[in-house]
């Protein structure tokens, strides 16, 4: 049985934006990032599956070629190396959980 993981602290990545890993395993990763109205999280790839909650707030995500405007509660999954990024249009809250864990996280 998996317990409590070790709290990290928040991480400014860029303008606008600061993240948090709320658990992780080897296999697993949730994380926390906090946006800042019109703060955007540059477009790029990794290997890990990732998937993004909204909790709170408005973005125009893009995944590939497309543009998805999401609100709070909506969610979207991207997949091993597919580009993606987000601009925030109003303040908000993501919880992405990536698979495997993102060691350059840690």
């Amino acid at each position: 049985m998996a317990g409590p993981t070790q709290t990290y602290p928040w991480i400014v990545p860029g303008i606008g934006i600061r993240r948090r890993v709320l658990a992780d395993d080897a296999q697993l990763m949730v994380v926390e990032f906090e946006f800042e109205k019109d703060a955007s999280g540059a477009l790029h790839r990794h290997v890990h599956t990732q998937s993004t909650f909204v909790q709170s707030g408005v973005f125009a995500f893009t995944l590939g070629p497309e543009t998805y405007t999401l609100h709070a509660g909506d969610s979207i999954v991207v997949p091993s190396n597919m580009a993606h990024g987000c601009v925030a249009l109003e303040p908000g809250t993501l919880i992405d959980t990536f698979t495997p864990r993102r060691d350059d996280f840690l």
